[in-house]
């Protein structure tokens, strides 16, 4: 995918992802939660060669409309990781499975497909992870707690890949901080 088709998509994304953050005040919105972070970028721990660097600005948006699982709660998302350094940034959506304790500590489990705006083969671009498909699976692990009723703190390591379903299959790992609100 070329870069200016991707940051058009981006551009979209972010449109849509505002938009829903702003519609109708209280609790009816359709936005339960957003969460914004830094992620450190490519750690090459479960994916990845450790050719992509810098850090990723990471906003999401985790909707209301849930559904109870396994004593937790299953609710969709949208995201967005911004490299900042200009290698690989991606739009995703999924679903998030959430699982609170009563005192405040949660951990979510995500997937979902992403698109990004990397390399997709072994071409001639030595610092860039080849990914082998522009659309991409993605799996995310989160733990933190609750400040409060609505301020959240955690650690988030998320992993996009294409499971061997495209040749090449480098992947990409990152991991962070993030700080989210509940509506």
């Amino acid at each position: 995918m070329k870069r200016s088709a991707f940051y058009g998509r981006l551009q979209l994304g972010l449109l849509l992802f505002f938009t829903l953050l702003t519609t109708s005040p209280g609790h009816t919105n359709p936005v339960d939660e957003i969460r914004v972070g830094v992620l450190y970028h490519d750690l090459g721990v479960w994916g990845g060669s450790g050719n992509e660097g810098g850090f990723d600005f990471n906003a999401e948006l985790i909707f209301s409309p849930s559904l109870d699982l396994l004593s937790g709660i299953l609710r969709p998302n949208l995201g967005f990781s911004l490299n900042g350094q200009g290698d690989t940034s991606i739009l995703y959506g999924g679903a998030v499975w959430e699982h609170r304790w009563p005192r405040g500590y949660f951990v979510d489990l995500g997937l979902g497909l992403a698109v990004h705006n990397g390399e997709t083969d072994e071409g001639n671009v030595a610092d860039m992870n080849q990914l082998g498909s522009t659309v991409l699976f993605r799996l995310a692990f989160e733990v933190g707690f609750t400040i409060g009723d609505r301020h959240l703190i955690s650690l988030m390591f998320d992993h996009i890949s294409n499971a061997y379903l495209a040749d090449p299959n480098e992947g990409l790992d990152t991991l962070g901080l993030r700080y989210g609100y509940r509506f």
